[in-house]
């Protein structure tokens, strides 16, 4: 008979436990038996729904708080006890559900419902998903009820010993009662999404419920009566010992720690260590309350990602305009000097190298602008197998012996909405790159196919639910850390050594991505090589041809007509006036819209409009064609500009006039000029 009095002293300890821990979720609990009527819920539950006390009895039936909501309005419109009705017979299949609902107050509520097994009922979860900002405020004030209400609940359950002593005759029913009533308590708390333990003064643990076993990936009974350190490992132990050592003093400890899983990746737990202390003051152990933070975490990594190469992409992009009229200036010169002395070998010795280097500025700065998003783009459906076997030979010569290329592609035929040019560019950074990531060779392995994203797994890409042409990029090199990966995709980062480059081609590879409505990730550890992974869009064949006329020289024998040349920077104009010049053309200059218009309605020669787009004063270059398009519409026009404006901001109507990318060289302001005039002709 001791010994059945042992054990129910354990499991009304126990049940005790468990009943306080319901109490402690930031979520409403109610659970129902097979008559739909309530054998428990947390005081969490009345106050989501703004429910009474006296609805919080056992045995209140389920049909009360439908009659209470649709009495209140909380069903809308409609028959009050038809909704009842409906909402009653629905609760009777005791089907699994979880959904949503925006109550009349604004909150958005969340509800979910798992079946009991045996003999019936369901158990409900109730989450208020508005409150999520307010969790760390919410978190404390619990935390601080927790340790009010523990000193209560101690005297509670000395004062419940005393009277199962007192009750020693029924010790049996008692007995079993309480072992039924901790078996569904332990059902409830095992089906919470969240994390409850109890340890005692000797860093054992003497409760552990499902969430948190499965969180370690043990089995309850390999945590249950085992030290810390034994049950969990002597790494976990070592992160968490200065914690529980502190907890035991009767201090209340928070705090947040990481796991890696056996596949390499992190995950992330927020625990609050609330003491148990007895009435005489001494620390009996800590109840252990933790939640999963893991997608709080990742949200939070991608934003700052984000915002960073926001911020870096919008100072590339200004860079990039000014160096481009920079650029300008220097090549036109250097080549208006190489024009005037051709038979120079002296000079040409230095030009020459000066006007290769100019040139290789135009690239990096026509990558600066990629990245920022600020590069036109022809994005056209691009069939994903014939650019890879269109590339395999480049990409083969880019490699040496002692890397094994591996190369697989989705059968059918399938297409990517892309610049097909950029996008072969992008695969051959990210070939490049994971060539130097394995100086000693090795493996590297091109994978595509399409993959459709459903809205989670979009939004953690930040992308749109929808299907993907999915290209990945897997090498077996070096990896990386975590701290260069999350700068990896940084303009001018690089690992390599000083002068082997210029750190921008995965930056490209990102500002391509994005700019065509997809994305670029990477996933690395060290020692274990990288995988870079590219989602496009996936598309249709398009079966309209693309493509603009080509005109290369010039138009023999036919008239060359004055040319109104507006631009601002006063150098960049004169090479482009000279430029002009040369080819034949009559010119005259404007520095800004408002003068440009002046001319425009006074010299009724004009036949052609070369201005730029961003220009100061009240007229852009895209406004002041719109005008001239309007008033005098038999002017040709042509634009050109160090980095593309945005279209949102001007007026639709001017998007396609031709553009002349900064800087450029005579010869491409030549064809340009024929392909205008030609085509206004065709016209």
């Amino acid at each position: 008979m001791m010994q059945h009095s042992a054990a129910g002293l354990d499991s009304a300890h126990g049940n005790a436990m468990l009943l306080y821990g319901l109490d402690l979720l930031d979520q409403g609990v109610t659970v129902f038996d097979a008559e739909l009527k309530l054998i428990a819920c947390n005081r969490r539950f009345l106050a989501l729904l703004d429910f009474p006390d006296e609805l919080g009895q056992v045995g209140t039936p389920f049909e009360a708080y439908m009659r209470y909501n649709a009495l209140r309005g909380e069903y809308g419109a409609g028959d009050p006890e038809q909704q009842v009705a409906a909402r009653v017979a629905l609760a009777r299949r005791f089907e699994r559900h979880d959904t949503e609902r925006i109550r009349p107050d604004g909150s958005v509520l969340r509800v979910r419902g798992e079946p009991l097994p045996q003999n019936g009922g369901f158990i409900a979860l109730y989450t208020d998903k508005t409150e999520q900002q307010a969790y760390q405020q919410l978190l404390e004030k619990q935390n601080q009820d927790l340790e009010w209400h523990v000193s209560q609940r101690t005297a509670e359950l000395e004062k419940a010993n005393q009277q199962l002593r007192a009750a020693h005759a029924a010790n049996v029913q008692i007995t079993a009662a309480l072992r039924r009533s901790e078996e569904r308590l332990r059902l409830i708390t095992d089906t919470i999404p969240a994390l409850i333990a109890y340890f005692d003064s000797g860093h054992v643990y003497r409760y552990a419920n499902k969430g948190y076993s499965d969180w370690f990936g043990r089995r309850s009974e390999h945590i249950v009566d085992q030290h810390i350190e034994i049950a969990l490992g002597s790494k976990f132990y070592a992160a968490v010992k200065s914690y529980v050592v502190e907890a035991l003093t009767g201090k209340q400890v928070t705090y947040e720690y990481s796991m890696e899983k056996d596949d390499g990746s992190n995950i992330f737990a927020r625990s609050t260590l609330v003491p148990e202390i007895a009435a005489d003051g001494e620390v009996l152990g800590c109840f252990v309350l933790s939640f999963d933070i893991t997608e709080q975490k990742q949200t939070q990594a991608a934003l700052v990602q984000a915002q960073k190469m926001e911020a870096v992409g919008q100072l590339s992009g200004g860079m990039a305009h000014d160096f481009n009229n920079m650029l300008t200036v220097v090549m036109g010169n250097l080549a208006e000097l190489r024009h005037h002395y051709p038979q120079d070998a002296r000079l040409l010795e230095y030009l020459d190298p000066a006007l290769h280097a100019a040139g290789r500025g135009v690239e990096l700065v026509r990558r600066l602008l990629t990245f920022a998003r600020q590069q036109s783009l022809a994005p056209q459906p691009v069939q994903i197998g014939a650019l890879f076997d269109s590339m395999m030979p480049l990409l083969t010569r880019s490699l040496p012996e002692n890397i094994a290329l591996d190369c697989q592609l989705p059968a059918g035929d399938h297409y990517a909405m892309a610049d097909e040019h950029q996008l072969e560019s992008a695969i051959l950074n990210l070939v490049l790159n994971a060539r130097d990531a394995m100086p000693e060779g090795g493996s590297l392995q091109i994978a595509a196919n399409v993959e459709t994203l459903g809205a989670r797994e979009a939004a953690e890409w930040q992308l749109g639910a929808g299907d993907y042409i999915r290209i990945d990029v897997s090498d077996s090199g070096s990896g990386m850390p975590l701290a260069v990966q999350l700068r990896v995709f940084e303009p001018f980062f690089t690992t390599k050594q000083f002068g082997s480059g210029s750190g921008l081609g995965l930056a490209m590879v990102y500002g391509f991505a994005r700019q065509s409505g997809g994305m670029v990730g990477v996933s690395s550890q060290p020692g274990k090589g990288s995988v870079f992974t590219l989602r496009l869009p996936h598309t249709a064949p398009s079966a309209q041809a693309s493509g603009r006329l080509n005109f290369s020289g010039k138009a023999g024998g036919r008239e060359r007509p004055l040319v109104l040349l507006v631009e601002d920077d006063p150098e960049v104009r004169r090479v482009v006036q000279r430029q002009l010049t040369a080819l034949g053309y009559p010119v005259l200059e404007a520095e800004n819209g408002d003068e440009a218009v002046l001319m425009l309605g006074n010299i009724p020669d004009i036949g052609l409009l070369l201005s730029d787009i961003v220009m100061p004063g009240q007229l852009s270059g895209r406004h002041l064609m719109a005008l001239a398009r309007k008033q005098w519409p038999k002017i040709r026009l042509l634009l050109m500009s160090g980095y593309s404006a945005r279209p949102e901001l001007d007026n639709d109507s001017t998007l396609d006039i031709p553009k002349l990318e900064k800087p450029f060289t005579q010869a491409q302001l030549a064809r340009m000029l024929d392909e205008v005039i030609l085509c206004r002709k065709l016209n």
